[in-house]
């Protein structure tokens, strides 16, 4: 059921949101394809938090890729629900969104303006130097040129973006990789990954990628796999006033059959290995 929106002016808002990757194409609406964009466009019409998505003015702070997730994306919206009652409408949009917190902010405030994007990617532990991996990853600290670490960079002369931190946390089963930036080119952290694995295998030297982060040389890298990055936070001058206190049911059964799901993978990954170990030579 739709909530009723509130008489009198409307406010802008700030949401904090998050989602499994693996159920949408990437944040931007396609034709046929099931998005991230879509679905909220969708959702604030169907729950009454806006009479429509153009009048909701939607605008969102990182746009991710197909397969890529998210803890801590942000985007701002126009409504006339109460804040408590907004994230309760938006959390009714689609389970595996979640609505998680949000805060009142000025028509002037500008979401793309954020003053950072922290990015967690989990590497498995394939035969990885992860201390390599940490001592190349602090090469990144600073100006970066990221002609080699984005996509469709025509130019010429380097452009620079400045990379607070790569910082790589190893865990059991591999390592977490963060990387820290007030903003991103595109594709920018799976092109860092790529580049980590590739002096990590000798196929590039440590030199010749300085030289790129230096703006001194050109590479051609490889993308990481988009399945294994979550963006996860999203940081602004901004207090979070309002927290959304579920999950709602629809959501924990979402969960719930998600780990269900993993659970089985990992039964069967294993059963499959085990039986090709027994076959006779």
């Amino acid at each position: 059921m739709a909530s009723t929106p509130l008489p009198g002016p409307t406010a802008r808002w700030l949401v904090r949101f998050g989602y499994d990757g693996s159920g949408f194409y990437g944040w931007a609406r396609q034709p046929g394809l099931r998005t991230v964009e879509g679905e909220v466009r969708r959702g604030v019409v169907r729950s009454g938090v806006s009479p429509s998505a153009e009048s909701a003015r939607i605008e969102v702070a990182s746009r991710t890729d197909r397969g890529v997730s998210a803890v801590g994306n942000a985007l701002t919206l126009t409504s006339a629900l109460r804040p408590t009652v907004l994230l309760r409408a938006l959390n009714g949009t689609t389970p595996d969104l979640a609505f998680t917190a949000a805060a009142a902010v000025s028509e002037a405030f500008r979401v793309r303006a954020a003053l950072r994007r922290t990015y967690r990617y989990f590497e498995s532990d394939t035969d990885r130097d992860f201390r390599k991996w940490s001592s190349v990853g602090r090469r990144f600290s600073g100006r970066v040129d990221v002609r080699s670490f984005g996509r469709a960079i025509p130019s010429e002369a380097p452009v620079w973006r400045t990379v607070e931190s790569v910082t790589v946390t190893p865990q059991p089963g591999g390592a977490v990789v963060e990387v820290r930036a007030p903003s991103f080119v595109w594709g920018m952290v799976r092109k860092i990954i790529g580049a980590l694995r590739e002096v990590d295998a000798g196929r590039i030297s440590e030199d010749r990628l300085v030289a790129a982060i230096e703006g001194r040389v050109r590479l051609t890298l490889p993308m990481a796999e988009p399945e294994r990055l979550v963006l996860w936070d999203v940081e602004f001058p901004v207090t979070w006033e309002y927290r959304w206190a579920g999950p709602n049911r629809h959501q924990t059964a979402w969960a719930n059959k998600a780990q269900e799901g993993l659970w089985v993978r990992h039964g069967v990954t294993n059963a499959l290995t085990e039986a090709m170990a027994r076959l006779p030579e």
